[in-house]
Parts: structure tokens; C-alpha cells; sequence
């Protein structure tokens, strides 16, 4: 007859034997859990001092002990504290897994258009490592009251897709207007117009990632740039002011939870159309 309990009533960790195992998981950057007492769920953002933090969509930070109480896909686990980055599992800023050892691919003929430098740098340094991978250039208007001479110049076709991203896109705007009439002319099969709501790239960078409540709202007739460093307290008055704030800017991004959701979607639209097979 087999003994239940085994043969040394006393042996260490008779309690246990049996007992269903929780797995231990490194809480490696963007891991996504939730926690088990008051159902917070949200991606691990850092790891100090035997805490992890969680970051859920809404932006919402807050701290929990390593340990026990946490379930991933409803399930309990133990988080522990990453040693060294899990292979295979690194992210671009853009959140994508990144490829490991690939080299940039040739520049594929389509494109991605954007109205100046600030919106090109901007993209760059959150989809840049995506974009070389998929052989994808980004280049700048200086505004979209250019886009027709580039599509004269070099009209888009089923194998040279253009994808232009457009500030301040909204119902009754100048720009709106510009790009509904050429999504309505020759090239606008081959053509994607989208856009972000706001006046300028900068007001893609949410509040938090600067460490400020909102961006300042500028009279109309005022500069926009100069009116924005002006209301937060930024040198204004000398040449290269404005360029030297967007630089600062630029810098507080870090990953793509530092961007608008607005402008989040309208690139990765952008992304999906231009390196679609040719129809």
C-alpha cells in the first residue's frame, strides 16, 4: 500500500509536498501584470529597491513589493527582480520587439512624409529603429502647402506609396482642407493623408513627460512656439530659443508613453500603409 504522506513524517518541507508551485518572473521592462489584491494592472516600468513599478493605459504609476500577488493572464506568479535583460524580449521605443543583429534594410521607393524638421525628429526617435527595418524613409515638407509639387515631381504608384502625417487636422482647418482636395485628386489611391489634432508636434509630448500639468494655451495672433516657451517660464527673445526648447523636449521622450495617443495610431497607420504588399 503506498504511503500518502511518505516514508519521513518529519522531513523538511512535508507541508508543501503536493502543493501547487507558483512560477517566479523576472519583472522585465514592459511585462504586463496585475495586481492580485485591488486589480491595478499595468506594465512594469522600473525596478528599485525590492519594488516594482506599474504603469496601467491611463499613465497611473504606482508602486508594489517584489514578491507574491501579482497574476499574469489570471494566473498567480511571484516577481522577482531581473538579473540581466531576457533575451529576445528587448522593445524599441515604439514598443515593438526588437529584431535582433538586423541590419537597416535598403530604402524602400515609399515614404513617409511629415511637415518639418521637429515632426521628422520626433518620429525618428521613436520609430526610428522600426523604420529601418522596414526600409522606410522619413521625409520633410516644410508644410503641406508643398505636397503637390513633390506629387507632380514624383507621383506615387502602387509600388511608391506615400504616407504624409499633418499637424492641426481637424474639421474646418487649412490643413484639412489641403488634404481632403488632394486625397481627392489623381495620386489619392496611392496617398494617405492622416493627422494629429494639435497645433504643433510639440503638444504630442503629453504634460507628464515634461513634468508639467498642461501646455499653456496661446492667444490666437501670438507666435506658437514663442508664446509656448514664453508661458512656461523658457527664454523666448534670442534667435535659436525655440529650437533650443524643442531640443529639451525631444529629450524627455523616451518611449512611446510619452506621446499622445493621437499621434501613436496616425503613425503606425502611416507605417502599416506604406509597407503593405502592392495591391
Amino acid at each position: 500500500m503506498d504511503d500518502m504522506y511518505g516514508s519521513d513524517v518529519l522531513a523538511t518541507g512535508w507541508r508543501d509536498r503536493g502543493a501547487k508551485q507558483v512560477p517566479q518572473v523576472a519583472a522585465e521592462a514592459d511585462l504586463v501584470v496585475e495586481v492580485a489584491d485591488d486589480g491595478f494592472c499595468g506594465a512594469v516600468t522600473r525596478v528599485q529597491a525590492g519594488n516594482v513599478e506599474l504603469e496601467d493605459r491611463r499613465g497611473r504609476r504606482r508602486l508594489f513589493p517584489l514578491g507574491g500577488g501579482f497574476l499574469i493572464d489570471g494566473a498567480p506568479v511571484r516577481l522577482i527582480s531581473p538579473s540581466t535583460p531576457a533575451q529576445g524580449r528587448r522593445r524599441t521605443a515604439s514598443g515593438s520587439f526588437a529584431v535582433a543583429d538586423q541590419r537597416a534594410r535598403v530604402a524602400l521607393p515609399s515614404r513617409i512624409l511629415v511637415e518639418g524638421k521637429h515632426d521628422a525628429e520626433l518620429v525618428e526617435k521613436v520609430w526610428g529603429a522600426d523604420l529601418r527595418v522596414e526600409g522606410v524613409a522619413v521625409e520633410f515638407l516644410q508644410g503641406i502647402d508643398l505636397l503637390d509639387d513633390l506629387l507632380a515631381a514624383e507621383p506615387p504608384t502602387a509600388t511608391r506609396r506615400y504616407g504624409v502625417l499633418v499637424d492641426h487636422l481637424v474639421p474646418g482647418s487649412k490643413e484639412t482642407r489641403v488634404a481632403e482636395a488632394i486625397a481627392r485628386g489623381p495620386h489619392g489611391r496611392h496617398l494617405r493623408i492622416v493627422g494629429h489634432p494639435f497645433v504643433d508636434v510639440w503638444q504630442c509630448v503629453t504634460p507628464r513627460a515634461l513634468g508639467i500639468a498642461k501646455w499653456p494655451e496661446i492667444p490666437r495672433g501670438t507666435d506658437w512656439k514663442t508664446g509656448i516657451c514664453r508661458a512656461l517660464g523658457w527664454p523666448y527673445e534670442a534667435p535659436g530659443d525655440t529650437g533650443r526648447a524643442w531640443q529639451y523636449i525631444l529629450s524627455k521622450v523616451t518611449t512611446y508613453r510619452d506621446l499622445e495617443p493621437a499621434l501613436l495610431g496616425r503613425v503606425e497607420e502611416l507605417i502599416d500603409f506604406v509597407t503593405a504588399p502592392a495591391e
